[in-house]
C-alpha cells in the first residue's frame, strides 16, 4: 500500500512537470513566433525614413513619409499617462501598506483595483469620450493623457503594493522604535527600501499605456502632424498599425509591420531596462 502510494506522487509528480514544462514552451514559442512574424515582415519596410519622418501626402497609397508623429506621439501619450498615475499610485500605494494594512478597508480597495484593471481599455476610452462630449472638449493629447492614466493606475499602484508589501517587516519595527512617524517610515524606509520594484512596476504600466489602441481611439484621436499643444490631436504607433494594416496596398501593409517592430522595439527595451535597473538597485537594499 505504502508502495502504491509512493507511485501515485511520482506519477502526479511526473504529470505535473509535464505540464509546467509544456506551459514554459507554449509561452515562449508563442513569443518567439510573434516576434519573428513581426520582424520579418516588418525588418524588410524599415528605413530611416520611417523613423524620421511625419507622413507626406499619398502615404496611405504607398508614398513617401514615415511614421514619426506617431512614435512621438505614443511616447507623449505613454510617458505623461506614467507620470500622473505615478503622482497618484505611490501615496495610494503607501496608504495601503502604512495605514490600511490587511483591514477590510484596505481589502476593499485592492478588490476595487483588481476590478478596475480587469475593465477593457476600450471602456476606459468609451468612459473618457462620454466626459470630452459632457466638457466640450476635442480629442487631444491631454485627453489621451488623462485617460491613459486611469488606465495605468490600477496596474502601477497594485504592483507597487504587492512589492511594498514584500519589505521585510524588522526594517519597519526598528524605524517604529527609533521614534519615526508612519509617514516617515515610508517616504524614508519604504521607499528607497523597494525602489527597484517601483521602478518596474512603474515601466510596467508604461509599457501597458504605450501599447494601447482603443483608449485613445476615442480621447487623442489621430493626425498626420506632430502635436503642437496638449489640446491638439496626437498619432499613436497602435492605430497607426492599424490604420496601415486595414489599407489594400500591399506596401502600406509592409509598413505597418514596420511600425509593429518599431513598437516592439519600444516595448522591449523597456522591458529590459527595466530589468537592469531593478538588478542594479537591488544591490543597495536590505535582504
Amino acid at each position: 500500500m505504502i508502495k502504491n502510494f509512493w507511485k501515485r506522487k511520482h506519477i502526479v509528480e511526473l504529470f505535473v512537470k509535464l505540464v509546467m514544462m509544456f506551459s514554459i514552451a507554449l509561452v515562449g514559442g508563442s513569443l518567439l513566433l510573434i516576434l519573428a512574424t513581426v520582424v520579418a515582415r516588418g525588418l524588410p519596410a524599415l528605413t530611416w525614413e520611417m523613423v524620421s519622418q511625419t507622413p507626406k501626402g499619398g502615404f496611405y497609397m504607398g508614398k513617401g513619409g514615415g511614421v514619426l508623429n506617431a512614435i512621438l506621439g505614443s511616447l507623449y501619450l505613454a510617458g505623461g499617462g506614467t507620470a500622473l498615475a505615478l503622482a497618484l499610485s505611490l501615496p495610494m500605494a503607501l496608504v495601503l501598506k502604512t495605514y490600511l494594512g490587511d483591514s477590510k478597508a484596505g481589502s476593499l480597495v485592492r478588490l476595487s483595483l483588481d476590478v478596475l484593471w480587469g475593465i477593457p481599455t476600450i471602456v476606459y476610452g468609451a468612459f473618457g469620450f462620454a466626459v470630452m462630449i459632457l466638457l466640450g472638449m476635442r480629442s487631444s493629447l491631454l485627453a489621451g493623457i488623462l485617460i491613459l492614466s486611469l488606465v495605468e493606475l490600477p496596474i502601477m499602484t497594485r504592483a507597487m503594493d504587492e512589492v511594498i508589501r514584500r519589505m521585510p517587516k524588522g526594517l519597519e519595527h526598528a524605524a517604529l522604535a527609533l521614534g519615526s512617524t508612519k509617514l516617515e517610515v515610508a517616504t524614508k524606509v519604504v521607499v528607497p527600501q523597494m525602489l527597484p520594484g517601483i521602478i518596474t512596476a512603474i515601466l510596467l504600466a508604461f509599457g501597458r499605456g504605450i501599447g494601447d489602441a482603443a483608449s485613445v481611439l476615442f480621447t487623442a484621436g489621430y493626425t498626420d502632424r506632430l502635436p503642437s499643444s496638449l489640446m491638439s490631436p496626437t498619432a499613436s504607433l497602435p492605430l497607426a498599425v492599424f490604420f496601415q494594416l486595414s489599407t489594400p496596398y500591399p506596401a502600406v501593409r509592409e509598413r505597418g509591420y514596420a511600425s509593429a517592430l518599431i513598437l516592439t522595439i519600444v516595448v522591449l527595451v523597456v522591458s529590459f531596462g527595466s530589468r537592469a535597473l531593478s538588478a542594479k538597485l537591488s544591490k543597495y537594499t536590505v535582504k
